[in-house]
């Protein structure tokens, strides 16, 4: 079977991390070192898609190109409900896109990965995660929050393919190694020394094939990704395989945790960011089996690398977060609300008629005299014209902060609640919030761009919109 390739690519870490040191600080027991990435209060596994989807299509000369959306993720905003389609609305996708998820195990990662390189036609695949364990585990210490795009090409694509699948592939068993049933908040797994025993034949099997397929040897593999869970596991299969020591990329876990479904995802586009044309990759993933992938770089990745890498993101993270702010976020520390009446829900229909403001962040812009329109409107409020708009998009364009308000009497998880003004490039002036920003670090002249967050929940309803953030240099 031919294979698609990758034309662009692009990852997600949250700005949160959370020091280790102050699990055991706060309890006692648990921790460790080094940090985890947190997603904020404000995000969750569709928000990070969307933000790791927009850094991928960022390389994509044509996103009308997108066919297809696929979205993997093993903690769903929604059940019953598909979460890709709000991942759909935010980067402005056609409407006859199809947009599905594939859920339920981190092994639906891979799954979709596959599914789209095997794709005729150009295809998004997406991964997120948001892994928590119980106060004081090893799944809190260990486990990460994040998300990674990759968009699959033809040969015929418009954009070049940067990386090419060469293999793939995979060896499936049923044992019990790690489980969640429906409504639990955290996973349970089996003992460590079980799972090393069960994975790694497994991933020797399906890495032995791939090579086979690909006409390799171990030794020749330039860099090589091992992710799954089960962290012993991996470190046995990086061993057990046969590849250079040189060759196997650091699993980040260190600074940013096990990212569960998103984990191979971000390793692999951290080795696209300094992985130089020509070169071998396999990846390898440990999830109720084994999936070994062999993918060869291009001429082209030197011109095509995510504009935003995945070091530069880890780079620029917060440590500042507390303890007890993470499980509040978490919903493991239920904390007095203000004695102010609940958020309303938004409702279905007038969220229908004006889902393109909603969700994808497009203004109007009068075409008889250009003035830009927020929320977008018929009417010009400057030349009275009617109904002679264009839409604009602008969730890529920056803004400035004309003013700001520092408010400690609204409710929110991270107080205060920073508030700004922003005028954006090319003009036209809105009022939002500002996140994943210290309070020292908002004033008037700020530099800020855009970011899709989960704004509240409420009956049940997760209400998405638009927040901005400080512009980060390495955008």
């Amino acid at each position: 079977m031919s294979f698609s390739g990758i034309v662009a690519y692009g990852a997600y870490v949250p700005y949160h991390r959370l020091d280790r040191s102050a699990i055991r600080a706060a309890l006692r027991s648990g921790g460790g070192k080094g940090t985890r990435a947190v997603a904020s209060y404000d995000e969750d596994s569709t928000s990070m898609g969307v933000e790791a989807s927009r850094v991928a299509l960022a390389g994509l000369g044509d996103r009308s190109a997108v066919r297809q959306l696929f979205f993997a993720t093993a903690s769903p905003a929604y059940l019953d409900k598909t979460n890709a389609t709000a991942i759909h609305a935010a980067l402005n996708l056609a409407d006859d896109v199809l947009a599905v998820d594939m859920g339920g195990s981190p092994r639906s990662g891979v799954g979709a990965f596959v599914a789209a390189a095997q794709s005729p036609v150009t295809t998004l695949a997406v991964t997120a995660d948001i892994r928590t364990g119980l106060p004081g585990s090893a799944d809190e210490s260990n486990g990460g929050d994040g998300a990674a795009a990759f968009v699959f090409g033809p040969s015929d694509s418009s954009d070049p393919v940067i990386a090419e699948l060469t293999a793939h592939a995979s060896t499936t068993e049923e044992f019990l190694d790690r489980w969640r049933l429906p409504g639990a908040a955290t996973s349970r797994g089996w003992e460590e020394r079980f799972g090393e025993e069960a994975y790694v034949p497994l991933a020797e099997a399906a890495v032995a094939d791939a090579l086979k397929q690909a006409a390799l040897t171990p030794d020749q593999v330039d860099h090589v990704v091992v992710a799954g869970l089960h962290g012993r596991a991996a470190k046995a299969v990086g061993r057990s395989i046969g590849a250079r020591a040189e060759a196997i990329t650091p699993d980040r876990t260190d600074v940013i945790g096990n990212a569960g479904t998103a984990q191979a995802g971000l390793l692999l586009a951290d080795v696209l960011d300094r992985a130089e044309p020509d070169q071998t990759i396999l990846v390898v993933v440990l999830a109720d089996g084994a999936t070994a992938l062999l993918l060869r770089t291009t001429d082209a990745l030197r011109q095509k690398r995510a504009a935003r890498s995945v070091a530069d993101q880890i780079a620029g993270g917060s440590t500042d977060l507390d303890y007890a702010a993470f499980l509040t976020w978490r919903g493991f520390l239920d904390r007095e609300t203000p004695r102010r009446p609940d958020p309303a829900p938004p409702y279905a229909p007038p969220a229908l008629r004006r889902a393109d403001w909603k969700f994808g962040f497009i203004a109007s812009k009068c075409t008889r005299c250009g003035t830009r329109h927020l929320p977008p409107g018929r009417v010009c409020l400057n030349c009275r014209s009617v109904d002679e708009m264009a839409t604009d998009p602008l969730a890529d364009v920056p803004g400035t902060v004309a003013t700001y308000t520092i408010d400690r009497l609204a409710y929110s998880l991270n107080p205060p609640m920073l508030v700004v003004v922003v005028d954006f490039d090319g003009g036209g002036r809105f009022r939002c919030e500002l996140t994943d920003a210290a309070e020292s670090e908002v004033d008037i002249g700020l530099r800020v761009e855009m970011t899709f967050r989960r704004l509240v929940t409420a009956s049940g309803i997760h209400n998405y919109f638009w927040k901005a953030r400080p512009a980060r240099s390495d955008k």
